[in-house]
């Protein structure tokens, strides 16, 4: 038999206390997150989609919460800066990412590497919005449809220009792939941002653009640059006139345009739940979501799960086109 030791007996005593201070901190932590100000990184530039609903979202996050929310732009290589940045921070909540399609579904099956991996190094926290996309070419195009635009391109192959925000964006895909379904070459000219993008097109520096339709719609409005198609469903409210792309009679799917909030891996799920909550709320808020609306942002409810479920189905479908059409960028 063994000798008893009060020392020893102290020791396993600490022993065991840290082992139950360890198990019991994420709760702890999670019982009075937040305690400070929460940053919500976006990556893009301010006064892009993105900039302009997290700063909507921010305020009335921040009620939910009792806690600041900031929001930070770290714009650069369509995304990957930012998406670098949030996967290397704390999983503590407090570093939080409006990532769109683009980064999470579309950069992975662009890029033959990456810094980042979009399945390992993130938490999903909450859908926030999706928006829809519009077709739009330079006011004095000599094409003001999409079978004319068709014919034209058909007449002349990759002499028809097109911007984008940058290379693998989703203004660069989705012209792709109307491209790739009307059986056309066009050529693409990339931009640092969808401003200068949709300015290129209103210029005249080039022809085409597919655009949030949100951006789009003043511009369109002031007959500075001519709607061919709608990607989306269903035509838009404000533009009856316009058809969807399968109702000009292109047999391809609407273009994704959701934003989400992620956060680094690891992420203790009474945050989660609680940031969720707090973005649930502020959408749902009815100023909040009357301005959404009123810059074609739908909001978008559901949990982290659903919002990781979709953005796995975005990478399959869209991977499996990206393959197809040869996308690649360097």
């Amino acid at each position: 038999m063994s000798a008893f030791h009060p020392a020893g007996a102290r020791l396993a005593a600490a022993a065991l206390f840290a082992l139950s201070a360890l198990a019991v901190a994420p709760s702890t932590r999670a019982g009075t997150f937040p305690e400070h100000t929460v940053r919500l990184i976006v990556p893009q530039s301010a006064g892009s989609g993105g900039d302009v609903v997290a700063r909507l979202l921010g305020d009335r996050m921040g009620s939910e919460l009792g806690a600041s929310v900031v929001v930070e732009n770290r714009a650069g290589a369509n995304g990957i800066v930012a998406m670098s940045y949030v996967a290397k921070a704390p999983a503590d909540g407090y570093t939080l990412l409006l990532a769109g399609v683009s980064q999470m579904s579309f950069n992975p099956k662009l890029y033959k590497q990456l810094p980042y991996d979009a399945e390992r190094d993130y938490t999903y926290v909450a859908p926030v919005v999706d928006t829809p996309f519009v077709l739009v070419a330079n006011k004095d195009a000599p094409y003001k449809t999409l079978a004319q635009l068709i014919a034209a391109a058909k007449a002349a192959p990759g002499n028809i220009t097109y911007a984008s925000a940058g290379a693998g964006n989703s203004t660069h895909l989705s012209t792709e792939m109307l491209a790739h379904g009307a059986g056309i070459q066009l050529k693409h000219i990339p931009y640092k941002g969808s401003g200068p993008a949709l300015n290129a097109v209103i210029g005249g520096q080039v022809e085409l653009m597919t655009s949030v339709l949100g951006s789009a719609l003043p511009q369109i409005r002031a007959g500075n640059v001519v709607p061919l198609a709608v990607l989306a469903d269903q035509r838009a409210a404000d533009l009856p006139g316009v058809p969807t792309v399968k109702e000009a009679g292109l047999d391809v799917p609407p273009m994704p345009g959701w934003f989400a909030i992620v956060g680094p891996a690891g992420m203790d799920k009474a945050v989660v739940d609680k940031l969720n909550a707090a973005v649930q709320a502020a959408i749902a808020d009815p100023a909040v979501n009357a301005k959404l609306k009123g810059l074609y942002f739908v909001p978008l409810q559901g949990s982290a799960e659903q919002m990781r479920a979709r953005a796995q189905d975005d990478a399959k479908s869209w991977g499996a086109f990206i393959a197809k059409a040869g996308i690649q960028v360097d």
